[in-house]
């Protein structure tokens, strides 16, 4: 478990901001309780700043985990987020879409989100921008990317893509049986 380097940090941050923009300084400065981002084993973990410290006591051969996992880098050096982040990404987005129910299976078993399946999306919502992903009952599913802007939705047919998928809860039960 280490600090993250100056790169590490920024290309977390360009991730993060895809989604929540400038709220990414709620996560670090927290009133009750500072946080901060460790790496361990190439995840990015977000842990209180009083967990971390009993944690240095244990060796890095024998830490599994710690705090929650925002993701993972990989060996070309981009990072990708995890569903395990999806609670807090949630509370801080900028962008949000929600779907109908009969459009939340199909994200589930990880397609994009079409047009009909569509219930509404936050305003002024641009083209290639990080939105998370809600059932009518304001329950976070998952992440995407926005193939169009809100403005252009209008002119797509029911059929066209609207959100690709990104990540979703699914991936708990789809990662297990493998």
């Amino acid at each position: 478990m280490r600090p993250l380097t100056d790169e590490e940090t920024k290309t977390l941050f360009e991730k993060l901001a895809k989604y929540i923009g400038r709220n990414i300084v709620h996560l670090v400065d927290r009133p009750d309780d500072p946080h901060c981002f460790r790496l361990h084993r190439d995840r990015v973990f977000y842990v209180s700043v009083s967990i971390m410290i009993f944690a240095t006591s244990i060796s890095r051969d024998k830490l599994l985990t710690l705090g929650v996992c925002f993701g993972k880098f990989s060996k070309t050096g981009k990072f990708r987020l995890h569903i395990t982040s999806l609670e807090y990404v949630s509370q801080y987005a900028k962008y949000k879409v929600w779907v109908k129910s009969n459009g939340e299976m199909p994200f589930m078993y990880g397609n994009h989100i079409l047009k009909n399946h569509l219930s509404r999306i936050t305003e002024d919502t641009p083209e290639n921008q990080g939105v998370v992903v809600y059932s009518m009952n304001d329950v976070p599913l998952g992440f995407g990317i926005t193939a169009r802007s809100s403005a252009d939705l209008k002119k797509v047919d029911p059929t066209g893509l609207v959100v690709l998928h990104q990540s979703d809860a699914g991936e708990y039960l789809r990662e297990e049986q493998s």
